[in-house]
């Protein structure tokens, strides 16, 4: 009866912590997400975050970029169960305000959001994350919407260009499409943030828009064709990055990998091949021996190709950058 008066989020910690115990999670291990604690105890991802919170600064679990939450070593745990009760901290005893700043929580929001997803960001949950009072990042960030700009302007701004560039348009603009895409890789959460039409005012974005727009200056182009480009180039970009994350979603909603999710469509594709109505569809899928594999990373290296031959004959054909009547 005495376990039914902790709260929700002590009550999850102590089950994952049993687990770890038990041998049940062995060290190295995934521990379960903010997504999946959120689906599998009805609970807030608040409430999840705060178990994970708890369990991190117990010493059990470690977060691990791109890798998510996992059992912390032996020896790390063991080095915490023999603490007094009193010096383990909770998420609800808060760090002096002074430990804080916006840098602090920028980075925490980074890692939470690499590990469990961008709907996982909040502020309470930022919070809790530092083991710091629910109101504290407040007084360095107004909201949450401000939190995830900072997000991203950190995370732009973790790779930069070298001096002098490349010779070459063509080189410029390949290397600048694939800086974006090892940024949007190490953070599958940023093509979630912002769009083509309202667009992003940041500063370390305006970098790679920079990158890009100098490569293609100086060849004859408009200005708005310039313009064109650049937000081909970059929506060519997020627009499969941003699958990234929308995949990592469907998992964490379905509870199925994207080959369990295909399996389940067995089915419905029979049903679609065996008809007559796509000749040409049905014929390409059944020369695969083993079925077509979509890979982002291969279909963005791929499609890059094109997107530059493209660019190439526009430049080539029309110097002058007036489009053709």
């Amino acid at each position: 009866m005495a376990a039914q008066t902790h709260p929700p989020y002590r009550r999850i910690a102590d089950e994952i912590a049993r687990r770890i115990a038990d041998g049940t999670l062995a060290p190295g291990d995934r521990v379960p997400s903010t997504r999946r604690i959120a689906r599998e105890w009805g609970v807030a991802l608040a409430t999840a975050t705060k178990a994970l919170t708890a369990l991190r600064l117990e010493g059990l679990v470690e977060a691990r970029p791109r890798v998510g939450t996992v059992v912390a070593a032996r020896d790390r745990a063991a080095s915490t169960e023999h603490r007094a009760p009193t010096t383990r901290r909770t998420p609800s005893t808060a760090l002096p305000d002074r430990d804080l700043s916006r840098e602090r929580i920028v980075r925490a929001a980074v890692d939470l959001a690499d590990a469990e997803g961008l709907a996982a960001v909040s502020m309470r949950s930022v919070a809790a994350r530092l083991g710091v009072a629910a109101m504290s990042p407040y007084r360095h960030v107004t909201s949450k919407d401000d939190l995830v700009l900072l997000m991203a302007d950190a995370a732009f701004g973790e790779e930069t260009y070298p001096a002098p560039p490349p010779e070459g348009w063509r080189a410029r603009l390949e290397l600048g499409a694939r800086t974006l895409w090892t940024i949007y890789r190490r953070h599958p959460w940023l093509a979630q943030v912002g769009s083509l039409t309202r667009p992003l005012m940041l500063p370390s974005l305006m970098v790679h828009a920079e990158w890009a727009l100098s490569a293609l200056d100086g060849h004859g182009l408009a200005p708005e064709t310039m313009l064109d480009l650049h937000v081909l180039f970059y929506s060519y970009i997020q627009g499969i990055a941003v699958h990234l994350e929308r995949e990592a979603q469907a998992e964490a909603a379905t509870g199925l990998s994207e080959d369990q999710w295909m399996d389940r469509q067995a089915l419905a594709f029979q049903t679609i091949t065996a008809s007559t109505r796509y000749p040409v569809f049905t014929r390409l899928t059944s020369s695969f021996a083993d079925g077509y594999e979509l890979d982002l990373d291969a279909l963005f290296a791929f499609g890059l190709t094109p997107l530059l031959d493209g660019i190439a004959l526009l430049i080539a054909d029309l110097p002058s950058g007036r489009a053709p009547s």
